[in-house]
């Protein structure tokens, strides 16, 4: 097992590879987290950039084994990194004492490959192994705010539906999504 990694999972489909991280695919994710505009759209307007070492720690350190983090690869580039990640939010894990809760979250680094459907994708793999390898009962989209339509769309072209919509003082909203279990399975049996 390469050092920056515990898992040696891969999922891919014709036109995206998820595969883990890489001690050589630091460089390429240091860039995006200090990225303004890709951190407004991943973190927010109050982020202004995260040190080498609190990335490594935050993704490997903080929990590593409760979490699968890969880097996505489309057209032979990493143009991204994504998480399949154990629930790790008192507001949802209170709700779902009971439940295997998981969270997906993914950027989509290298800006060109915006819009062009490879965060659906992504999120649909990283669904179908949370479920089908898992056996999760629940996984959720956390955090994403009303001025990234872009990603809202993705997880609901995968089944997601609004679990909670969080009002702002400033008017903003920051919405929760969820897929269960048994959606996820009506979904994919009504397609086939």
């Amino acid at each position: 097992m390469n050092k920056s990694s515990w898992h040696y999972v891969v999922l891919a489909d014709d036109k995206l590879r998820l595969r883990p991280i890489r001690e050589t695919d630091w460089e390429l994710i240091y860039k995006w987290c200090n990225d303004p505009e890709v951190l407004y759209y991943s973190d927010g307007p109050e982020v202004e950039g995260y040190g080498l070492d609190t990335i490594k720690n935050s993704i490997f350190e903080a929990g590593s084994r409760s979490r699968y983090c890969f880097v996505m690869e489309a057209e032979g580039k990493v143009i991204g990194e994504c998480w399949l990640q154990k629930m790790n939010l008192e507001r949802i894990l209170k709700q779902y004492p009971s439940k295997d809760c998981r969270r997906i979250d993914l950027t989509i680094g290298e800006k060109r490959y915006w819009g062009r459907g490879y965060g659906t994708r992504a999120i649909g793999m990283l669904t179908s192994f949370g479920f089908a390898n898992e056996n999760a009962d629940r996984i959720f989209g956390c955090g994403i705010e009303s001025y990234n339509p872009r990603s809202l769309k993705a997880f609901q072209k995968n089944g997601y539906q609004i679990h909670a919509e969080i009002r702002h003082d400033d008017s903003s909203v920051t919405y929760d999504v969820c897929l269960t279990q048994e959606r996820y399975r009506r979904i994919t049996s009504d397609s086939t």
